[in-house]
């Protein structure tokens, strides 16, 4: 299937990737946890314990308003989840070129005693 793999500090890249939990796990680079945070059906697929195994801060997810309400932390990937059914699909033209655009700049995250600051790069 067709993804879009968001690495941390990079860009974000096309890839095909085999439908098999194997190879899922591979990309993000141990257990997988599956969020829909976007309101349509495009999954987010990431290490499962990233933020325990202190992997790298990778990118902020906001709200409708733009506030940041989590940080994916270590490799994810984006695919196509279709409603009722528990079978990713690959992106299509539209998604892969909106969410390469929504995660293109890499970002730097600084804690201000308790708040967090999310800058591009």
């Amino acid at each position: 299937m067709r993804v879009l793999i968001v690495e941390p500090g990079k860009a974000p890249r096309q890839s095909e990737i085999r439908r098999k939990l194997s190879s899922m796990q591979k990309v993000v680079g141990g257990t997988i946890q599956v969020l829909y945070p976007f309101g349509e059906p495009v999954a987010l697929v990431c290490n499962d314990e990233g933020k325990l195994m202190g992997l790298p801060a990778n990118r902020a997810l906001r709200d409708s308003e733009g506030k940041l309400y989590d940080i994916v932390c270590g490799t994810f990937f984006l695919c196509g989840a279709p409603p009722d059914s528990e079978d990713f699909i690959s992106l299509t033209e539209e998604q892969m070129e909106r969410y390469q655009q929504r995660f293109l700049h890499p970002e730097l995250f600084l804690n201000l005693g308790g708040e967090i600051l999310c800058l591009p790069l």
